[in-house]
């Protein structure tokens, strides 16, 4: 390689990755943000399942008949002063 290919910028990008992947601070911040990172996910996974399950619960709940067996009607949801459904 002459002197000139190393002041082209795709090597200088290729360096640059070059050293931060032999970086052992810069592959513990990489690491850690993956740990992070993937346990965001879990948690939001979580919140949707449990989100799911509520509102399959609740279709459920309102095709069930009741104890004569005739169909429950649907409450309506009637938001609080807080903007949440009750």
């Amino acid at each position: 390689m002459a002197l000139d290919d190393f002041l082209e910028p795709e090597v200088g990008v290729a360096v640059a990755i070059t050293a931060a992947a032999a970086s052992p601070r810069v592959r513990k911040v990489i690491r850690q943000g993956l740990v992070y990172g993937l346990a965001g996910l879990l948690i939001a996974g979580d919140k949707l399942k449990a989100a799911a399950s509520g509102v399959a619960e609740k279709a459920r709940h309102l095709a069930e008949p009741d104890a004569n067996g005739t169909q429950v009607p649907a409450k309506p949801i009637i938001a609080t002063s807080e903007g949440a459904p009750s």
